[in-house]
């Protein structure tokens, strides 16, 4: 496939325009149809908005609140009345305005408060906030703040009236792409190379996008899916994408034709992208578990997305490399090849001493690494779940000044009432009792409509804290079974509250279940026992230390002033089931490239430390520049203008960076050198049972004989010497001789001078490794012909030599 792409290149590159540009057509044609489907069943309050449901079939659209304050005097004074009354009025004639709720009518007392200095009006909209044209509540906005002078303040709070707040769609993933362009630049140092990957990335989010608009209309899904869709979307749309453009032109600077790099290329680091990408959409299926409706199509919008991704990263890229040619390389190196020809395939560098300072004291690595981590953990002692409202947007926002003049006219608790639901009438006993119940503010019964009573509690705490969840207990398991009548508790409070509660209950059910269906893929893929289980304990201590980074910042109020955010308040109940999916696949994506690497060199020389030395040496830069890539995209969200994006982001962003930083490049290859061979232990029975799944593809033929050499056939031998780069001969190093599939046939050791001889069973062409502590190993090639053949190898201090 990746030849065909290659070779029809131009033909691959209008399929994909044409599929952009058609989708981008009909979903602009067709518009947007998201549903906020949201249910919690068998719950007090999914009960309570039943019935009120009942009560008040001929729901109006969204209420927005104007509410004003003054300095001195009160609001009922002339002078104030003159300025709000004619901009309320001004509103209440705008088209799209239902009606206008203020306090200076006959039953508006309760809208002013006791001191007589803050005052409220309600906006009520035709439509519910996402339908508002953003030009009505700009309007709106500005005709209210219009009435305000010295003296008197005037703010706006309300769904509508948050999205004329909201920066200019797109910014956020403007910024993510020019922070990741920067990166690969420096990475690839080629104006191309930095191109390829961002390319991919926009046609594979373009058309998730545009597909999950379209599906709106034919299915539940909801708004967060596209946000979601575009986060998920264009990190592992460039980091696929970098990790072929990666293999590819390490291919043409070992002297490869261009096609047949890219063809390598797809069919190494291509298998892996699959394969990955399968992980993704596998944890991002987790979520079903939960059982939580409106998550449903968050799942279909990131998981095609994802699909979309790897589908450009697999047939798109290809054929870009094929437009492309040499010049996927920059200007310099393209000059060194042509001048000194195709480099060899050393691996040196500050990766290549990281990897040989882990192999050296891998203890002291993964206790540093395990260590770090748990003191990251620590704050997730204290995590608590809850609702994100206006209350958490920045104190310079009208809705959050709106937020906390309501609270200090009103009492905390009036932007979050409670809703005792009863199915008949409220008896006077209830009402009573729940004015003494402590914690209550006001309670105020509203007459019965269909045969239900609905009776509004205002509790003296905000809706974010501990006290309120503590009341909603107390008026669902004593007030209300002690006055003998059959009532539900609901309102968005006790939503939220059910919610989280039903999400810590659905949690371990949803970690087992993903991390159960990784455990089984990587489990296929590398056929061992140990390195899932490691994966599995990886993935858990990023968790653990992502979301103690997350309490840390948005519960304790860490940072928040920094990154620019409002106010401190619980982890938003959504997030851990959805930033837990996200986190568990791109965790495997590093995972499946790191450990592929291995257990490739594993193959070919089942040599468990060499193994692990390569793979994390060839492999490090690239997986610490695709995290790199990806924190920068999700910290980009912090721009969004919503504070669940923002929180989504920076924990997405944290789990990124310790699980690829920390983990993957410290604490798994410390942990794999400690286990030894161990770590590609499978039992026998398990192996002849399990299906193949490979993510490298079997190794090329070699010329020469077959994989086992014909024991009765001419011997002969491989002899040299062991030397250092400035002639000094290096005794005790261990000398293998392999068949290229990577069963050991003679082991030797240096002498004193260097010398080694190894005996070969045939002529052909077999696989010579050569290792030595402090120094570095070389492996290559050698081909026996008829007699003895004369090998020297020479080694260097930090160096790792990558057979392919």
């Amino acid at each position: 496939m990746a030849r065909w792409c290659y070779r029809h290149r131009l033909v691959v590159l209008l399929l994909w325009v044409g599929a952009l540009l058609g989708l981008g057509v009909s979903a602009s044609g067709a518009g947007t149809n998201y549903a906020e489907v949201f249910s919690l069943p068998d719950t007090d309050s999914k009960r309570a908005y039943d019935l009120m449901e009942k009560a008040f079939p001929e729901r109006a659209g969204d209420t927005d609140t104007v509410v004003w304050k003054v300095d001195e005097g009160s609001v009922r004074d002339d002078s104030v009345r003159s300025r709000i009354v004619p901009a309320l009025t001004e509103i209440g004639r705008m088209e799209g305005v239902g009606a206008v709720t203020d306090p200076y009518g006959a039953q508006g007392a309760a809208q002013i408060s006791e001191d007589g200095r803050i005052a409220y009006a309600q906006v009520t909209f035709a439509e519910q906030a996402d339908a508002v044209p953003k030009e009505l509540v700009q309007d709106v906005v500005d005709t209210a703040r219009g009435a305000a002078r010295d003296g008197l303040q005037v703010e706006l709070g309300g769904q509508a009236i948050t999205r004329v707040q909201e920066p200019p769609t797109g910014t956020a993933e403007l910024v993510g792409i020019l922070a990741a362009a920067v990166v690969l630049f420096v990475a690839f140092g080629s104006l191309f190379a930095m191109l390829l990957p961002i390319v991919v990335a926009v046609f594979g989010v373009g058309t998730g996008m545009f597909g999950t608009q379209l599906l709106s209309h034919v299915t539940d899904v909801p708004e967060l899916a596209s946000l979601l869709s575009t986060l998920i979307g264009l990190g592992v749309g460039i980091d696929y994408a970098l990790f072929i453009v990666t293999r590819h032109r390490r291919g043409i600077l070992r002297g490869a034709d261009p096609e047949e790099a890219a063809v390598t290329a797809l069919n190494t680091s291509g298998r892996a992208v699959l394969f990955a990408g399968g992980t993704v959409c596998i944890a991002l299926a987790g979520m079903l578990v939960t059982n939580l409706r409106f998550l449903d199509g968050v799942v279909i919008g990131t998981t095609l997305t994802v699909v979309l991704s790897v589908l450009a990263a697999v047939t798109l890229l290809p054929a870009l490399l094929g437009l492309l040619g040499p010049r996927v390389l920059s200007r310099r190196q393209r000059r060194r090849l042509a001048a000194k020809g195709p480099e060899t395939g050393t691996v040196s560098g500050l990766a290549a001493r990281w990897s040989a300072g882990v192999q050296r004291r891998p203890r002291s690595v993964a206790a540093a690494a395990v260590v770090l981590m748990a003191v990251l953990a620590v704050p997730l002692l204290s995590l608590r779940l809850g609702t994100v409202d206006q209350g958490n947007d920045d104190a310079s926002m009208t809705t959050r000044k709106a937020y906390d003049l309501l609270a200090e006219g009103f009492g905390p608790g009036f932007n979050g009432p409670l809703q005792v639901v009863v199915d008949g009438e409220a008896s006077d006993g209830l009402v009573t009792t729940l004015e003494g119940t402590e914690g209550v503010a006001r309670v105020a019964a509203v007459p019965p409509a269909n045969g239900v009573t609905v009776v509004q509690v205002v509790p003296s705490t905000s809706p974010q804290a501990e006290e309120t969840d503590r009341l909603i207990d107390t008026l669902r398991e004593e007030v209300i079974p002690e006055a003998g009548v059959e009532a539900h508790v609901g309102g968005v409070t006790a939503v939220s509250k059910d919610f989280a509660t039903v999400t810590g209950e659905r949690l371990p059910l949803f970690i087992g279940t993903i991390i159960g269906l990784g455990f089984l893929l990587l489990l296929l893929a590398f056929r061992s026992l140990v390195v899932p289980l490691t994966a599995a304990v990886m993935n858990l201590l990023a968790a653990a230390a992502s979301f103690g980074v997350l309490v840390a910042i948005f519960q304790w109020g860490y940072g928040l002033d920094l990154l620019g955010l409002g106010q401190e308040g619980p982890i938003a109940s959504f997030l851990p089931i959805i930033m837990l999916s996200l986190l568990f696949g791109l965790s495997m994506d590093y995972q499946v490239f790191l450990v592929s690497r291995m257990h490739e060199e594993w193959v070919h020389t089942r040599d468990n430390a060499r193994a692990v030395r390569v793979g994390l040496a060839e492999t490090s830069r690239v997986i610490n520049s695709a995290a790199l890539i990806m924190v920068c995209v999700f910290l980009a969200f912090v721009l969004s203008g919503d504070y669940g994006a923002a929180m989504a982001g920076v924990g997405l962003a944290a789990a990124v960076a310790l699980d690829a930083f920390i983990l993957r490049t410290a604490l798994v290859p410390a942990v794999m050198h400690l286990l030894g061979r161990s770590n590609w232990w499978l039992p026998a029975g398990l192996e002849k049972r399990l299906p193949h799944l490979a993510v490298e593809p079997k190794e090329d033929a070699l010329p020469g004989p077959a994989e086992v050499p014909d024991p009765h056939g001419p011997s002969s031998v491989v002899h040299g010497f062991v030397r250092t780069a400035d002639g000094d001969p290096v005794e005790g190093a261990a000398v293998t001789l392999l068949t290229p599939g990577g069963r050991q046939l003679d082991r030797v050791v240096s002498l004193a001078d260097g010398a080694y001889i190894v005996s070969v069973p045939a002529p052909g062409t077999y696989l010579l490794a050569v290792t030595a502590t402090p120094l570095g190993s070389r492996a290559a090639h050698v081909t026996v012909t008829g007699g003895p053949l004369v090998h020297d190898v020479e080694l260097a201090p930090g160096e790792v030599d990558a057979v392919n």
